[in-house]
């Protein structure tokens, strides 16, 4: 079982910042959470991606502080996991190939929901399990998490887990586009290189949501500052 872990140098570039600040008078879209309603969205945390990728292995840690700070201020937590079956439907043997679609089609595992998940969790009886049948978990009729969440009053979705420009990107963009605030954690995700993991937050960031570091989603959470926001 691997231990190592690593972590991206993630950066988001400073005209970047610059654009967003003329735009909005601000840096950041969103200064203020309720934690009620919130949630912690962990994505594809399974062994087929920690064994094989040390920056998957290198987020679990704050992936854990969120999760316990968001549940002690009454937020809610969600891991969802893949399917067993082809990411991309009917096309999925022809667009990768029919081993490649078989290996992806087997990703989440065997067993129950809450033992697929990375051995270094601590997954509580109130948090939400959950599948997705496609590499998006907010795109219709692929998971049932978004009615889960509709049901609860969640308006503010914190994303991490693996892999930042895959599943949790595509997560982002969906998550969005329903109307939902997006805060992608960029401590919290994990690609194969820093290339592809700052892309996909720059995206993000662009065009989507919000980018934060760990400790700026903790004080978030804390500060429970600002009214709550209004249902979308």
């Amino acid at each position: 079982m691997r231990t190592d872990s690593k972590i991206h140098e993630w950066r988001i570039e400073p005209r970047e910042y610059a654009r967003q600040e003329d735009r909005r008078g601000r840096r950041h879209a969103y200064e203020s959470l309720d934690p009620v309603r919130t949630v912690l969205v962990v994505i594809d945390m399974v062994p087929f991606f920690a064994e094989a990728n040390p920056y998957v292995r290198g987020v679990v840690p704050n992936i854990g502080r969120i999760a316990e700070a968001l549940r002690t201020a009454g937020g809610l937590v969600a891991w969802v996991l893949p399917a067993n079956e082809p990411p991309l439907a009917s096309v999925s043997s022809e667009f990768y190939g029919p081993t490649v679609s078989e290996v992806f089609s087997s990703t989440g595992g065997e067993g129950p929901l809450r033992s697929r998940l990375w051995h270094a969790f601590d997954v509580r009886p109130d948090d939400l399990v959950v599948e997705k049948t496609a590499y998006s978990a907010f795109f219709p009729g692929r998971s049932v998490l978004p009615g889960l969440l509709a049901e609860r009053d969640i308006n503010t979705v914190i994303i991490t887990g693996a892999l930042t420009n895959v599943c949790c990107e595509s997560s982002a963009r969906d998550a969005a586009t329903t109307g939902l605030r997006v805060l992608m954690v960029a401590d919290g995700n994990a690609a194969r290189r820093d290339q592809d993991h700052n892309a996909a937050l720059l995206t993000i960031y662009r065009s989507f949501g919000d980018v934060r570091a760990t400790d700026e989603v903790l004080d978030l959470i804390r500060k429970r500052t600002g009214p709550a926001q209004p249902a979308q």
